[in-house]
């Protein structure tokens, strides 16, 4: 271990590790400091999240009675008489609605009161005006209505000032008659009092001391957006005076249930929880309610207020329900921004808060969220750091935006089945920061080795093979040496003769075309392009960097340069009216391999006697009618991985060693020209018994069946002339080629 650590020390990753946890840290920090421009982004994850994982599904228990431009058009604009109020509330009551709650202030006296109205005549035109069989009970609509809202479920609205400058300029005549909640505390030790916890009000905007002293009920019905305008959590108590008052929606449903009580549990930190009518509130430290908004606009039934109070409407509509009376006419529209709309009817914020108290259905920030998240932060940046360091980029991707694609996913998951909200917001930030950091740090390391090593050998090497010296760079020499390597030479047979038939730029094109296809075949195999030689080319492999099982991969290269060949011929057919033939010599052995040439010219290359026998191999392929042919050394290198047919015994022009050589095909292939390939071994074992005259006669049925003239009709012959010039007894069976 401590040998490890002092290697990591000294290593180029500590710097990558030690600035992946810096930054690990560095967002932790932020996490806690929570800048607002984070915020203001968590919010935006908060808002997609919910509308991908939000109900439609409601209680059906919230009505909207709705003055909208019909009732308008109809009944004349608001505010209306008080009597016509009272009348809408009475009906609505009369048809079965369990509470009415209103989604206005009436802050202001009726005007249209005839006792108002002949207080103001007489005060400004010195004028006495009765009116003759009016009711009493007509003659002043504010007392009317507080009739009818005396000892019945129906819920006033007003609104709390939060300054004191605001609190001050909507200061009212006459007493601020609204109901406090019955709230009972359950506090923790050293828990915060509620007036320190819950938010505060400095002053509020009342409905009338007539009105809000006969009402049974009043709701504020306030909603503090967040700050970037958008509504996302509502107050259910708020502190005036020492006092708790209940929302409008809260308000609304204690007397639609009629039970007054609520509990509100406190700690420490502030609100930790709040209980109603057997539903435990998630709420925040500040006694605040994340609303599960059901969607945009219009997902609660709308009544129009008109319909009711001429008898349109059907009664079914409101019995059994909790109404809500808002507005939906231009210019009077209560509208708020969500995370679904940016102009929400305000009304239908009380409506969604008492659905989803009725229904249970909270979103919840729970107090074990910090620990996750800061966690999962932590956890993100030392993972994206381990793998900065040690992996490969082209693996790195992929982890990295599983990683976010899993954080996305997990927190839609608690959202849509747990109903709690995990931020991912900060785990993002961890990973990009590390990935985008990390990942500079490691392409400037880097790029002065990548510099020298793509000027040393983007000229001359295969692009797969730079890669791996990138990989591993201290595999890299420049230097001469000697290594096993496995040396490739192909040729396009009778290619002068095939060129005269061409123009020079149809020649051209024909060599791009093939030679295209073929290099990338030998470089895609981990194969170094050595060099062109006009239709030929020379390449080997395990240089300059090893190759695990170099022969396999070379032999594998030539057969798929079969392959791709008979595509290509069809191609060169249509274009050029001819088709091509290549033929490929493989040998592996020791080779001086390096930078050879002057001080001022050099290439990559590689020289040595087994280089000359590749290429004499590769010129035997057209003497006995084979597009391939191997040596003795690589059919022992490559073992079972392919077929092989034994060609022949030779001694190479140039070389005194005799060597065997054999033509290699796949085991697919081997097993369709089984028939040919043990015939043919019966010939050759023949041949080397010296039983020519048998060996001529089965090399001749093996023409016929193969109609191979080129090996066949050269065996034939070569039995032919052992027969008429017997060879001394120590004949060993080599033939020794005199040309190349």
């Amino acid at each position: 271990m401590a040998q490890f650590l002092k290697k990591l020390l000294q290593s180029d990753r500590f710097l990558l590790l030690a600035t992946g946890f810096a930054v690990s840290l560095l967002t932790a920090a932020l996490y806690v400091i929570q800048p607002g421009i984070l915020r203001f982004l968590d919010y935006k994850i908060y808002d997609q999240q919910l509308r991908r994982n939000h109900s439609t599904k409601s209680s059906g228990v919230p009505v909207i009675v709705d003055i909208d431009e019909k009732s308008l058009a109809a009944l004349g604009q608001w505010p209306w008489p008080r009597y016509r109020v009272a009348l809408l509330l009475e009906k609505i009551r009369q048809a079965g609605a369990l509470s009415v709650g209103m989604d206005v202030v009436l802050a202001e006296p009726d005007r249209t009161s005839p006792a108002l109205l002949q207080r103001q005549i007489k005060k400004e035109l010195m004028v006495d005006v009765s009116f003759q069989g009016l009711p009493k009970a007509l003659e002043d609509h504010d007392a009317l209505l507080a009739s009818v809202l005396s000892g019945k479920p129906y819920v006033l609205g007003f609104y709390f000032s939060f300054s004191k400058a605001e609190a001050d300029q909507q200061k009212q005549d006459g007493d601020c008659l609204i109901k406090p909640a019955q709230v009972a505390l359950l506090s923790a030790p050293g828990a915060l009092p509620p007036e320190q916890a819950l938010h505060s009000a400095f002053g509020a905007v009342c409905p009338l001391p007539v009105l809000a002293g006969a009402a049974t009920a009043t709701g504020f019905f306030n909603a503090t957006p967040d700050p970037d305008g958008i509504l996302r959590r509502v107050a259910l108590l708020i502190n005036y005076n020492g006092q708790l008052y209940p929302s409008l929606a809260l308000a609304t449903l204690m007397q639609a249930t009629g039970d007054p009580a609520v509990l509100l549990k406190l700690d420490t930190q502030g609100a930790d929880s709040m209980r109603y009518a057997g539903s435990v509130i998630p709420v925040d430290r500040a006694g605040q309610m994340l609303v599960n908004y059901r969607g945009g606009g219009g997902m609660f039934p709308y009544i129009s207020a008109v319909d009711i109070i001429e008898g349109r409407a059907d009664p079914a509509l409101l019995n059994g329900k909790i109404a809500f009376i808002g507005t939906s006419a231009a210019g009077l529209k209560d509208l708020r921004a969500t995370p679904f709309s940016a102009v929400y009817p305000g009304v239908e914020t009380h409506a969604t808060i008492l659905d989803n108290i009725l229904t249970q259905d909270f979103i919840s920030v729970p107090d074990y969220a910090p620990a996750v998240e800061l966690g999962a932060t932590l956890l993100a940046g030392v993972v994206i750091t381990l793998l900065v360091a040690w992996a490969k980029a082209v693996w790195i991707v992929l982890p990295l935006l599983g990683m976010a694609f899993g954080l996305w996913e997990g927190t839609s998951h608690l959202m849509s089945d747990l109903r709690v909200y995990i931020s991912p917001l900060y785990s993002y930030i961890a990973l990009a920061a590390n990935f985008a950091l990390l990942t500079v740090i490691k392409f400037w390391r880097e790029e002065k080795q990548k510099k020298f090593i793509h000027g040393a050998f983007s000229h001359y090497l295969a692009p797969a093979v730079i890669k791996q010296i990138y990989d591993s760079p201290e595999s890299l020499s420049l230097q001469g040496q000697e290594k096993e390597v496995t040396v490739m030479f192909s040729d396009v047979r009778g290619f002068t003769t095939m060129s005269e038939k061409l123009t020079p730029t149809q020649v051209t094109d024909l060599l791009h075309d093939y030679l295209t296809p073929m290099t990338r075949v030998i470089t895609g195999n981990m194969g170094t392009l050595d060099k062109f030689i006009g239709d030929a080319i020379m390449a080997f492999w395990n240089a300059p960097v090893d190759v695990p099982e170099h022969q396999k991969k070379a032999v594998d290269s030539a057969l798929r340069m079969f392959e791709h060949l008979k595509e290509l011929n069809k191609g060169f057919q249509e274009k050029f009216g001819l088709t091509i033939k290549i033929g490929v010599g493989l040998h592996c052995g020791r080779v001086r391999v390096g930078n050879m040439g002057s001080a001022d010219l050099f290439d990559y290359t590689l020289i040595g006697d087994n280089v000359n026998l590749t290429s004499r191999l590769e010129g035997l392929t057209k003497y006995y009618g084979q597009t391939l042919l191997v040596s003795q050394a690589m059919r022992e290198a490559c073992g079972d991985a392919y077929a092989y047919l034994e060609m022949d015994s030779v001694r190479v022009k140039g070389k005194h060693e005799p060597i065997t050589i054999y033509t290699a095909m796949t085991h697919e292939q081997a097993a369709e020209r089984a028939e040919e390939m043990r015939r043919h071994q019966e010939a050759l074992a023949l041949y080397k018994a010296m039983r020519f005259a048998e060996a001529e006669e089965a090399f001749k049925a093996l023409k016929e069946l193969t109609g191979n003239a080129a090996l066949y009709d050269m065996y034939a012959e070569r039995c032919q002339t052992l027969i008429e010039h017997p060879p001394a007894g120590d004949w060993d069976g080599v033939y020794t080629h005199t040309s190349k």
